[in-house]
């Protein structure tokens, strides 16, 4: 006789989570559950989820790496349970730190010798970077305003509009007075003039971006520091310049070699760059890096000498991982020099591919440059009947994430959609995008207008003799037949 018995609620021996009582009950939100479950379930269930997020390959929004070879993958894995700050029982990592400050001082031309070390310092990211350099340069100023008995109370900072939020962040949060130089139609980046007519004897430094957020253009750097060392001329000042290379640092050596923006300016006393993002490293990485030893106030600087050497330390936070770390210095010796250059020119080469596709289409003006960052932003000809956020909902049914969003101020009524060409996005993936958006620009000219571009006020989509109940009835048939249509479609994500 075979004998049976029923699983109980406690019962943890079934096999399949599926069949368990686990999918049965929902995902606490609030608070810690009271019991264990199996780690298969536990894995399962949340994988589940997860798998709602959106392809990190076709989130064309972001400037992140989110592809890296599996071997750099299985070092980051290795290395994922090591705290970077334990220096001491991670000497070697501390020295993939300090190597790879070395070669992306040398990267951005530092006036160091062969062997001689450069000052800098891995980060989390650009932010944290950003608030670094900017805490070195008011601690800088101050000191001098100090010496010279005048008041330091009062720092200010110069940057364009369409910097990225961090500097509003560090501004904020260690009181120092946001100068923007606003944008106007048709100039999306700092104007080097006005920044320069902005600086009076409380600015602490010029910030230059790059690679703008908005249209991936690189600012005039040159020309601001031209303009700014003429200004100390005449006024005695010595304000500097610090470069937000967040994500044109590692474009720009790579492509366009000749451009000055780094450190053979003389007014450049700091520059920041993001590892994670065309560094080529996952999320968790960025980088800043000095000009030389003067332009770091050494009482911002502690030290340590858990290796038995003194160990400078200037960071915001204190535990970090050490897998990103790792994952540059991969980076950076494998790929060397001419790997960069390549992976850098596939990008700019898709840039073209996407943008020319879009011109041909023949309803999109692009508002980026050729020279900068290798990215798209296009804005719509005539949005007077659909507008840009309604082709960036649309393409996300076919898997793409592409953003929509309006220009800062003084350009506040122009829209833009944007796709960053990483490493991971081919020409062939490139070619499918614009086709793509084609067919959303097919689907909207049959829908009812939503919007007037104009004003912002919502259209009739039929003649106003119409009742209410009628034109809801009409738009809302209109939008059945395309949600039918669109299931009826084959070959589409």
């Amino acid at each position: 006789m075979v004998l049976s018995r029923a699983a109980s609620d406690s019962d943890d021996s079934v096999h399949s989570t599926f069949a368990s009582r686990y999918v049965r009950t929902s995902l606490p939100r609030f608070k810690m559950p009271e019991n264990s479950i199996p780690k298969e379930a536990a894995y399962q269930i949340i994988n589940d989820e997860l798998m709602l997020d959106g392809n990190p390959r076709l989130n064309l929004a972001s400037f992140v790496t989110t592809w890296m070879e599996p071997e750099c993958d299985k070092l980051i894995m290795a290395g994922i349970n090591k705290n970077y700050v334990d220096m001491d029982e991670y000497p070697v990592t501390t020295e993939l730190q300090n190597r790879c400050v070395n070669m992306i001082a040398h990267l951005f031309n530092a006036p160091l010798g062969d062997s001689e070390t450069a000052v800098g310092v891995g980060t989390v990211g650009s932010s944290e970077a950003i608030m670094l350099a900017g805490l070195a340069f008011k601690r800088k100023w101050q000191n001098k305003r100090k010496a010279e008995g005048k008041p330091f109370d009062k720092p200010n900072i110069v940057t364009g509009a369409n910097v990225q939020v961090c500097w509003e962040k560090f501004a904020r949060y260690f009181e120092v007075e946001l100068k923007e130089v606003k944008l106007r139609d048709g100039y999306y980046v700092m104007d080097p003039k006005k920044a320069v007519d902005l600086v009076d004897e409380n600015t602490i430094c010029v910030a230059a971006i790059l690679g703008s957020t908005l249209n991936g253009e690189f600012e005039d750097v040159k020309l601001l520091n031209d303009l700014l060392t003429e200004k100390n001329k005449q006024t005695g000042w010595d304000t500097p310049i610090h470069v937000d290379a967040a994500s044109g640092g590692f474009i720009a050596p790579f492509l366009y070699p000749e451009l000055e923006w780094d450190f053979r300016l003389p007014l450049v006393k700091s520059i920041n760059v993001s590892g994670h993002k065309y560094g080529l490293v996952y999320a968790g990485v960025g980088w800043v890096i000095w000009r030389s030893k003067e332009d770091l106030p050494e009482e911002l600087i502690f030290h340590i000498n858990y290796l038995g050497a003194d160990q400078p330390t200037f960071t915001l936070n204190f535990s970090k991982g050490s897998s990103q770390i790792i994952a540059q210095y991969y980076q950076l010796i494998r790929l060397g020099f001419e790997g960069y250059k390549n992976i850098m020119e596939n990008c700019r080469d898709n840039m073209v591919v996407l943008k020319e596709g879009l011109e041909k289409i023949g309803r999109f003006e692009v508002v980026s440059k050729d020279m900068g960052v290798p990215l798209v932003a296009f804005s719509l000809k005539d949005n007077s009947n659909h507008n840009e956020f309604e082709i960036s909902e649309m393409l996300r049914r076919f898997g793409w994430i592409v953003p929509a969003y309006t220009m800062p101020a003084d350009a506040e009524h122009v829209t833009v959609l944007r796709v960053v060409i990483r490493e991971d996005f081919s020409r062939t993936l490139a070619e499918r995008l614009v086709q793509d958006i084609e067919r959303v620009l097919h689907e909207l000219d049959t829908l009812p207008s939503r919007i007037n571009a104009k004003n912002g006020d919502t259209v009739p989509a039929v003649p106003t003799k119409k009742s209410e109940l009628e034109t809801q009835r009409e738009i809302t048939t209109i939008w059945r037949k395309f949600v039918m249509d669109r299931k009826k479609m084959s070959g589409v994500c």
